[in-house]
């Protein structure tokens, strides 16, 4: 067989896995939100669910979710920004970097389950947080960690390293290189793993089972006294998010209407991921526009 017709071969056998993946990726997707969004309304999205009626909504799972992955996020992305910019632009090949590198690996690798265990024994049950948004934002915060923080080291690591020398000759020193050359430059692709792993954070169940609850109390929306625990902004009360309440009431089957709230949920759940995925890019090129002025 000719080279060039076993290239031809080997192109056509790539493009139909490809082609395969991406089709029953559009099946699922496709199946999902038709099942899901004729049910979906604004009385579904701002109710809060029913047990034992029909005509429960996803109001306080929604709110839950959202506030979960801001708190997951604004603990985790400053420790692996941190983390990034330690590996990238300062560490030398050491035992102890080696050692940083293989737990990042090892942590990236760990099944969710066991993230959602190891904060149920620490933080719930050694630290007596309870089932609470904060012991499921510290599991979620390992959980994302390594991941978050090998994407922006990948980010960092694709600036060309005449950038970093343009900065030492104009005087500038290590730390104001990196901050006023290299992460503007690496803006977007720091930017677009931020999200996609907020998309990944937003959907997690398992880790969330054991650590923020499965219980949505009633809120009341007019108390914005973080220590209140009927306040929506308290860290300290349990947090059925809209991944666990999927899971639960189909664990369940107490629920009348389970195969609507069902339905409707993961459309909500895929829209949103889907809404994450899509808006990375061109948040990442908008904030890079603004931090270099071009």
């Amino acid at each position: 067989m000719k080279a060039k017709t076993a290239d031809q071969i080997a192109t056509a056998v790539i493009y139909a896995i490809a082609g395969l993946v991406a089709l029953v990726l559009a099946a699922m997707l496709a199946f999902i939100l038709v099942r899901g969004v004729p049910h979906l309304s604004w009385h579904f999205l701002t109710a809060q669910a029913r047990s034992f009626e029909v005509g429960g909504g996803i109001g306080i799972q929604l709110f839950n979710s959202f506030y979960l992955l801001i708190l997951a996020m604004l603990i985790s992305f400053p420790i692996a920004l941190g983390a990034a910019i330690y590996l990238n632009e300062y560490a030398k090949p050491t035992i102890w970097t080696s050692m940083v590198r293989t737990a990042i690996e090892v942590m990236s690798s760990l099944p969710s389950v066991v993230v959602g265990l190891f904060g149920f024994l620490i933080f719930v049950v050694k630290l007596k947080l309870g089932f609470s948004i904060i012991s499921g934002a510290i599991a979620l915060t390992f959980f994302n960690l390594p991941i978050l923080t090998r994407s922006i080291e990948t980010s960092l690591s694709q600036i060309p390293d005449l950038q970093r020398e343009a900065g030492a000759a104009l005087g500038l020193s290590r730390f104001e290189t990196v901050i006023h050359i290299i992460l503007p430059a690496s803006v977007p692709s720091i930017v677009t793993g931020v999200v996609i792993s907020a998309g990944r954070v937003f959907g997690e169940a398992a880790a969330l089972i054991f650590t923020a609850g499965q219980s949505a109390p009633s809120l009341d929306f007019g108390d914005w006294n973080p220590f209140n625990l009927a306040s929506p902004l308290s860290p300290f009360r349990p947090a059925e998010t809209l991944a666990v309440h999927i899971w639960k009431i189909n664990s369940e089957g107490i629920m009348p209407d389970l195969s609507l709230v069902s339905a409707g949920a993961s459309a909500v759940l895929i829209i949103v991921v889907l809404i994450f995925n899509f808006s990375a890019r061109r948040l990442g090129t908008l904030l890079y526009k603004k931090l270099t002025k071009s």
